[in-house]
């Protein structure tokens, strides 16, 4: 049974590209998009995805608020910040959430495959300097 990701961002591009990137590879299945936080957290309850991957700045509910809520009523999903932001205050606070990892918007597509990856094989949060976001 694959991984069902739920993808959030307020641009279409970056959805677009993940979608991509992800979609080749089957044990993994986009389960559904999200355009805002509000969305999200919507989406998360009916879909129940195993994976939110999701950026913090969005419109209507931003991404620390909509991850704060989805967690609290699907533990079990892990969320990865997909993000630009870099300030050591900004990572406190994505990991004050809940979420499992955090990656750069700068990173390649095999950078967010091998964090999706270490997410599911070893249960645990990824352990490389790449998991953490970089300006």
């Amino acid at each position: 049974m694959p991984v069902r990701i739920l993808v959030v961002d307020d641009h279409e591009v970056v959805r677009q590209g993940i979608r991509t990137i992800l979609s080749a590879r089957p044990e993994w299945e986009i389960c559904g998009e999200a355009v805002n936080g509000q969305e999200a957290v919507e989406l998360a309850a009916e879909l129940e995805p195993d994976l939110v991957i999701i950026d913090i700045d969005m419109p209507v509910l931003n991404g620390l608020a909509a991850v704060r809520q989805i967690l609290r009523h699907r533990p079990q999903t892990k969320v990865l910040f997909f993000t630009v932001h870099d300030s050591e205050q900004m990572l406190k606070d994505i990991y004050a959430t809940g979420a499992h990892g955090c990656l750069s918007k700068d990173k390649g597509s095999q950078d967010l495959i091998r964090v999706i990856r270490e997410l599911f094989e070893k249960n645990t949060k990824p352990s490389s300097s790449d998991a953490r976001a970089h300006a």
